[in-house]
This record gives structure tokens, sequence and C-alpha cells, in this order.
């Protein structure tokens, strides 16, 4: 039978095992210390941050008569009528619109004769969409652009004023009614405007009567 060794631990060993003890507990303090542990599992109970959700810009659509076959000025016109007024009638529009196309075909810088000139340059007879005539009106438009921040020879200037234009808001009651036919409508127009030739300008209206399209 063999002999069984036996290992006798003398005291350096013993201090020796204690000292590597209290290193690794140092080790494992300075360890938690500066993070330096395994890694950190989130608490399954907490839900992900989610970000702050904006809401949309909700723009109003409102319902208004269209001009598909119209040219860019003319819808731009009929656009602004009804945008700053409260005309909602197809037969009050399609007046209004006959009378700017008898007047200057929607050319905002055609002086009477033809002419296409800047507002100081047209020294004689109407001048732009309606063809203001009077010194008074025609002097109007100048002073109202310079007022407003707003060209005078321009189609949006212009629109600006005829709508604003005291002769115009004076008129305007009688084109915010409904149920008149384009001949009625046209009496109000004759008054707004005192044109000298009548022309095809009923014709005109009649054509956009025709063109004009509800939308909703």
């Amino acid at each position: 039978m063999g002999r069984q060794r036996t290992t006798i631990q003398t005291s350096s060993d013993v201090t020796t095992g204690k000292t590597i003890l209290t290193l690794k507990i140092l080790l494992a303090s300075a360890a938690l210390a500066v993070g330096l542990t395994g890694p950190q599992i989130p608490n399954a109970t907490e839900a992900p941050e989610m970000p702050e959700i904006q809401p949309l810009p909700v723009i109003p659509y409102e319902a208004s008569w269209k001009c598909e076959d119209c040219s860019p000025e003319e819808q731009y016109v009929l656009e602004q009528l009804q945008e700053h007024t409260k005309i909602s009638d197809r037969n009050a529009l399609a007046t209004i619109m006959g009378n700017i196309k008898q007047e200057s075909k929607f050319i905002p810088n055609i002086c009477e004769g033809g002419a296409r000139v800047s507002y100081d340059a047209c020294d004689r007879g109407g001048y732009g969409l309606i063809q203001w005539t009077s010194v008074n009106r025609y002097n109007n438009l100048g002073k109202f652009c310079d007022k407003y921040g707003c060209d005078p020879s321009s189609l949006e200037g212009q629109t600006r004023y005829m709508i604003n234009e005291s002769v115009f808001q004076r008129y305007l009651p009688e084109f915010e009614g409904t149920g008149k036919t384009i001949r009625q409508y046209m009496a109000a127009a004759y008054y707004w405007l005192g044109w000298g030739i009548k022309g095809p300008r009923q014709t005109y209206a009649y054509d956009y009567r025709s063109k004009l399209v509800w939308t909703d």
C-alpha cells in the first residue's frame, strides 16, 4: 500500500493566500468604481423613449369657382375676387371677368391704343386691367401701390387696387348678391367702369359663365 502524500500548510502559505484574496477584493472594488464590470442590462419593464410627434398643420380647403381653360392671368383675378370679396354667384363673376377682358384682355401694362408701357409712361387714355382713365382713378392706382408696396404696372398690384378701389367697393354689394342674370349684373358693371363703348363684353361674360366650374 502506497503512502498518501500529506501537504502541510506553512504559515507563509497562509499569509500568501490572504494577500491574494485581499488583492482580488481590492481589484473588484476598483473595477466597480470605474465601471469595468460587465455590460448593463436595461430593465425590461422600461419602454424605449419615443420621439415627440409634431402635429401636421391643417390647411382648410374652400370650394370655389375655377376656370381650367382660362389663362394664368384670368385664373389669378378669378381667385382673388373670390378670396377677397363675398362674390359667389357664377353670373356675377362671369360679368366682371367679361368686362376686364373687354377693357384690357387681362394685360395689366396696356395703355389705351394698345401700347405696352409702365404705369408712369401712359400719357393719355386709360391704363391697366380696367383702363383707369380719369385723373383721380389713374393717380389713385399709383398712390395705392406707393402706400402698400406693390407695382402699379403688375397684375398683382392692379388686382389689389381694383378690388379695394372705392368705386368698386361702392357697387360690390350688387355683385355679392345672387340670382341675377348676366344682363342684370352688367348694369352694375356699367356704373363701376363707366364705359363709352360696350363692345362684346356681355358675350365674353356668357363665355366665362360656360367655362366656370364649381369645385369642392
